[in-house]
């Protein structure tokens, strides 16, 4: 058996090695080789390939988004139950088109262009900080610092009430994981209660002095549709959550990877640099390349034929979306990091009804932070190890400590 061969033999996505963590895609290289429709151990399927993942975000009806018979032992009655049954992105229609309806109107393009300025105003504060440091952190420093502003001013959290708010969505995020520790359950669910006791705080101001909903997402959820269709409480307050989890740590990740991939590869970095009208071209290589998130999940509602395999109805599956943006088959080369690749079709967002409501804005705020910070630090280098976040669902640094002169 070749080596390639074992690596698909033995993947096991419930007990994973710390090279894999380090760097997953020989192991989905392997994957794609040799088991492209992979059975694992307790029953799931595991998904590798570009066009089976966009039959599976496609097919809505063959293939549920739904989680509520996934997560009942997984979580029990608990809140992180609660939440990841009702938040957006693991519902059907027709409960997922009428969040997403309010959701999206609150994220026109008109509204996202008009959030440019905060942004870059947002960035370059972040920048002169650094620069009087000298010696920072990549992810704390920066990385981190701006999607939690931008989602904070779209629910309009008070600035001095935000601190909370990335370790609670790191907490519910890391709860997605497919082994998890009673700590990590623990951190979870108490992570979900007190961010929902906040925000029924956070509501009921709001309701008093609503926003302008074509900015506030908050105030247009409350508000609902002129037709008079609304959320539930419990929708508000989860969604609520989903905005913030989602609009956090994935955007994080785009800038925090890219940063260190353009450390990594000098002469894109050289590249960006000189021709910076390619960060356009060049934030869709990092989203490809690195994905934000790797992994997202499904569950057949009929009998459905993958690559020769047969999954019967209630099969779940893993849809392993950094393995699909490295398929041969659909991107030349794809193991090369190349900030010029045209016809970039990644799956980083998804695609289909769930693909990404915020990716418009994760876009904006990952070529703004990422244009100014290398043209502001031309020749930032890392100074250390960075460090992974220990997780395969969501690819990305918890710390990469960086310096302006070494």
């Amino acid at each position: 058996m070749t080596d390639d061969a074992a690596l698909a033999s033995e993947f096991d996505l419930e007990n994973l090695s710390p090279a894999f963590y380090a760097d997953p895609y020989p192991t989905y290289r392997a994957l794609r080789q040799h088991a492209p429709v992979k059975r694992l151990r307790n029953g799931s399927y595991f998904l590798t390939r570009y066009d089976d993942l966009v039959t599976a975000y496609k097919g809505t009806k063959a293939f549920s988004s739904d989680k509520t018979r996934e997560f009942a032992p997984k979580y029990g009655a608990s809140p992180l139950y609660e939440h990841h049954t009702t938040s957006l992105v693991f519902n059907d229609p027709p409960a997922h088109t009428r969040v997403r309806r309010l959701i999206m109107g609150a994220l026109s393009p008109r509204a996202i262009a008009e959030m440019e300025p905060a942004i870059i105003a947002l960035v370059e504060g972040l920048l002169e900080r650094i620069a009087e440091k000298g010696h920072f952190d990549l992810i704390e420093d920066f990385a981190a610092a701006i999607p939690i502003e931008v989602i904070g001013n779209l629910l309009g959290v008070p600035h001095d009430e935000r601190a909370p708010l990335r370790d609670w969505s790191l907490a519910i995020l890391g709860a997605l994981e497919p082994v998890l520790s009673p700590a990590q359950l623990d951190r979870g669910n108490r992570a979900v209660a007190e961010f929902l006791a906040y925000l029924e705080g956070l509501v009921a101001r709001r309701r008093a002095t609503p926003g302008n909903p074509e900015r506030d997402v908050l105030t247009r959820l409350i508000q609902g549709e002129s037709n008079g269709e609304r959320l539930s409480e419990t929708e508000l307050l989860h969604n609520c959550i989903f905005l913030l989890n989602a609009g956090h740590e994935t955007t994080t990740n785009l800038i925090g990877n890219g940063l260190v991939l353009l450390c990594q590869h000098p002469a894109e970095r050289r590249k960006l640099i000189e021709a910076p009208a390619l960060i356009r071209t060049a934030v869709e290589e990092i989203l490809r390349y690195e994905s934000s998130n790797q992994l997202g999940n499904r569950m057949t509602t009929e009998p459905v034929e993958l690559g020769g395999v047969t999954l019967d109805a209630g099969t779940s599956i893993t849809l392993c979306i950094g393995a699909a943006n490295r398929d041969p088959a659909q991107f030349d080369d794809p193991e090369r990091f190349d900030i010029t690749r045209l016809a970039n079709r990644h799956l980083a967002f998804g695609t289909g009804a769930h693909q990404c409501a915020g990716m418009a804005l994760a876009r904006l705020e990952g070529a703004v932070a990422i244009a100014r910070f290398v043209r502001r630090f031309p020749d930032y280098q890392l100074d250390g190890a960075p460090v992974r976040g220990g997780r395969v669902r969501f690819r990305g640094f918890m710390s990469a400590p960086c310096a302006l002169d070494i």
